[in-house]
């Protein structure tokens, strides 16, 4: 299987295996937040949830690749959060604080979390306020994060945005808190209009679990995507899939 291959939309880099895959994403990760700064000042990444960027954010907080971050000039946001208070095991914030945010010399004003413990539909509005107030946006305008991290479900969602769900269907709110009765709660969500206005986008995918989803969405060109993650497709930046091998495998027929 080659190393890398180059689509119309889109770049997909298969990896060996999870710590090559973290390697790389820790790679774009500086050389996203070193363009940034030289150019604004600044860098914003929305960061992704779940299990698999883990082992990334421990990379980016270990010596050799924390050095060569500007923190104090790093803005964190999350791409979504799980309905619940920051100190719980499921919070999306609790996994980045442990693994990166309290082990790095990041100002705590540069932190930007959802808060999961309030109603979902305040929590939303207020989130979405804030993204307007941080970017100065204009009425009806998405945000433009340097760096959207993403992951991938089995069930082919993305970021909060589930199969069927009325949120991928959302083309003013920034910010959707939508039910998902598979785990009969609301989670907070980034929505499409800000996940394709992003300048680099970036999907970590790892686990052989994932193979056949991945096919599903990268093994196959179509003008009417129906999962969530194969509906994100940035309108002027750059689409990265990082991919393990073993989640890459039915993408080539032996």
């Amino acid at each position: 299987m080659p190393p890398s291959v180059s689509m119309a939309e889109r770049i997909i880099i298969v990896c060996r295996d999870a710590r090559e895959l973290n390697q790389k994403a820790a790679e774009q990760f500086i050389a996203a937040a070193n363009r940034a700064t030289k150019s604004t000042g600044r860098f914003t990444v929305a960061l992704s949830g779940g299990s698999t960027p883990m082992g990334l954010y421990a990379l980016l907080a270990s010596a050799d690749y924390n050095r060569r971050i500007p923190w104090n000039q790093v803005h964190l946001f999350w791409g979504d959060e799980r309905c619940v208070p920051p100190e719980h095991i499921d919070s999306n914030y609790r996994m980045a604080h442990e693994s990166l945010i309290s082990r790095v010399s990041i100002p705590a004003a540069n932190v930007h979390r959802m808060r999961g413990e309030i109603e979902p539909g305040v929590a939303a509005a207020e989130y979405e306020r804030m993204l307007k107030e941080f970017f100065f946006l204009s009425e009806g305008a998405p945000p433009c994060f340097d760096l959207i991290l993403l992951g991938l479900g089995e069930d082919g969602h993305t970021a909060s945005m589930f199969p069927g769900s009325a949120a991928l269907d959302e083309k003013k709110c920034l910010v959707a808190a939508p039910y998902i009765e598979k785990f009969k709660a609301h989670r907070l969500t980034l929505t499409l209009p800000v996940l394709n206005h992003g300048a680099d986008v970036v999907f970590l995918v790892a686990g052989q679990s994932k193979a056949a989803v991945v096919k599903e969405i990268l093994g196959k060109k179509t003008d009417s995507p129906v999962l969530p993650a194969a509906r994100v497709m940035p309108l002027d930046g750059h689409l990265t899939w990082l991919i393990t091998r073993d989640a890459a495998t039915a993408l080539v027929e032996p």
